[in-house]
Order: structure tokens, then C-alpha cells, then sequence
């Protein structure tokens, strides 16, 4: 069946115990920079950055493990140069996954694979401007 509809996603929300420590790590080895936030005060406080993560502020937040059915199993992430996110990346003490050096677990449990993107990808997809 072919349909005349299609969509992407917009953005991924992510609880994290630890807010601050993801903003950094995501802007500092990975680029992100934020977009939006709500006020501090707000719970949850919360950040979106340019690159479809939202980072939820959900203090004492435990992942259930990465076997329990519905939970994120990971996010994949495209980056400009997939050597210079892994060097960045081992400053942060975050754990190497057995998949490969570039499956990375996150201190809240969450799992991401770094990708190298061919060419101009990144740039490309971050010139976007969807809601112009």
C-alpha cells in the first residue's frame, strides 16, 4: 500500500536525573545547542536543543534496565566527524557499549550510537527550518 502521507521526528524526550550534566554533554561533544527551555522553576524543567533532543529534569530518576520491554533501546545519532564525538566523549565517563566503541551509555542509562554522516548530512539537516 502506498500512502501520501510522511512524517519525521521532530524530537526524542529523554528523563535524566541529572540535567546540566546532559546539556553539556550534548552541546559539548556532540554540538547541540539549545533551542528552548522551560522557566527554571517549572517542574520539570525542561530543555530542547537543536538536534531533537528534549532533556526532561526528573531529579532521583532511575532508567529501568535496558531489558524491560518499552524502553528505549537507543537513539542514533548522526555526527559531522564520528572520531572527533568519540575523543570528546571519553572525557565524559560514559561506558562503551559491546555493540562497537561508537554505542556510548549515558550515566541515566540512556544508549546512543554515534554515525558518521557522509558528506554535508548534518549541516543539511540542521539548516532546516520546519517551524518557519
Amino acid at each position: 500500500m502506498t500512502t501520501t502521507h510522511r512524517a519525521y521526528v521532530e524530537h526524542v524526550a529523554i528523563r535524566v536525573a541529572d540535567i546540566y550534566w546532559h546539556i553539556r554533554f550534548f552541546r559539548d561533544v556532540l554540538g547541540m545547542t539549545i533551542r528552548e527551555t522551560t522557566p527554571e522553576g517549572q517542574a520539570p524543567y525542561q530543555v530542547w536543543t537543536i538536534g531533537g533532543m528534549q532533556l526532561m529534569s526528573v531529579p532521583g530518576f532511575k532508567a529501568p534496565p535496558s531489558n524491560d520491554a518499552g524502553w528505549l533501546a537507543h537513539l542514533g545519532i548522526m555526527v559531522e566527524n564520528l572520531e572527533a564525538a568519540l575523543d570528546a566523549a571519553r572525557a565524559w565517563e560514559v561506558r562503551e557499549l559491546p555493540q562497537g566503541r561508537n554505542w556510548l551509555q549515558l550515566p541515566d542509562g540512556l544508549a546512543i550510537e554515534l554515525i558518521q554522516a557522509n558528506g554535508n548530512a548534518v549541516a543539511e539537516a540542521l539548516a532546516l527550518k520546519p517551524r518557519a
